[in-house]
């Protein structure tokens, strides 16, 4: 009877050393997925930050009076809602044919296009394999109102040059 029950404490101290080699094992793992879960959710929130920056984009430079202003304003837009959004970076704007666009005549339909491209740091998460940066880009179209001015000198002196020939 004494050695059955030697045995059975013997089993109990053997398996509190697999235990700690265990986890010892299995850390590195569970912090690496910790890691992953934490730049997948930084990911997603500066995404969503980066297509709410490229709707005010697009939105601020359809109110514009002209293309400078449209541009000034985009930036500015793009910018204020990446701080609101609290995400650290400079974004770049881009809005293509923005010069077809307000040269339009009033009463004709015309888009403002905005691409805003911001690059979010990953460098402080301790994770092999993870970049340091990553590249995120959204775009957005806003209308402008058909029944406003538009840069009405430029606009009839290249509609008339249109119609001379």
């Amino acid at each position: 009877m004494i050695t059955r029950g030697l045995r059975g404490a013997r089993a109990v101290r053997g398996d509190g050393g697999n235990a700690a080699l265990e986890l010892v094992l299995l850390a590195p793992i569970i912090l690496m997925l910790i890691g992953l879960v934490i730049a997948a959710g930084r990911t997603s929130i500066a995404q969503g930050a980066v297509d709410a920056a490229a709707r005010e984009a697009a939105r601020q430079a359809s109110v514009a009076p002209d293309e400078d202003a449209a541009v000034q304003a985009a930036l500015a837009g793009a910018d204020a809602a990446l701080r609101a959004d609290g995400l650290d970076c400079r974004p770049q704007v881009f809005l293509p044919d923005l010069a077809a666009a307000f040269g339009t005549l009033p009463g004709q339909l015309a888009q403002v296009h905005a691409r805003v491209v911001c690059i979010v740091r990953l460098a402080d998460l301790v994770v092999p394999g993870m970049p340091g940066s990553i590249k995120l880009t959204a775009n957005f179209t806003s209308p402008l109102d058909p029944y406003r001015s538009r840069n009405l000198a430029v606009t009839a002196v290249s509609h008339l040059g249109r119609h001379a020939h």
